[in-house]
């Protein structure tokens, strides 16, 4: 099965769908067998890829192609020079990463095994009560 993603007003991703694989052999013929049936601009998306990676059922990166940097979500922003789909940024302090097209905070998660939620107002990380 193969995901495609409709694109509406200034690139956002208005759904994703799914073609089967006898719709699509081709990513072309997928997209306008979607702009056919539905009108539209569509894109293909892996449900698959992660930060510019492929992984496979057991969570591994498979080697398989990584379709535009990540998986499209309805809100996303399909970005033409980076041929990427990006999240929307969470926080207004947090950095596009170039490589990868993920959101990242200024600072790093702690790894001490506690749990954290991001504070946009101090830019830091604060320990959440249990």
């Amino acid at each position: 099965m193969a995901h495609y993603a409709e694109i509406g007003l200034n690139n956002v991703v208005q759904r994703v769908i799914v073609v089967a694989d006898s719709d699509e052999p081709t990513e072309a013929a997928g997209q306008e067998f979607c702009r056919n049936l539905l009108g539209g601009t569509w894109l293909k998306t892996s449900y698959n890829t992660r930060g510019g990676v492929h992984y496979g059922a057991d969570g591994q990166p498979d080697g398989g192609v990584a379709w535009r940097k990540n998986y499209a979500g309805i809100g996303y922003v399909y970005d033409n020079t980076r041929d990427a789909f990006l999240a929307p940024q969470p926080y207004p302090s947090w950095i596009l990463d170039e490589a990868s097209c993920l959101w990242n905070p200024p600072v790093a998660y702690p790894t001490d095994g506690q749990r954290y939620a991001w504070d946009e107002a101090s830019t830091s990380w604060q320990l959440v009560a249990e």
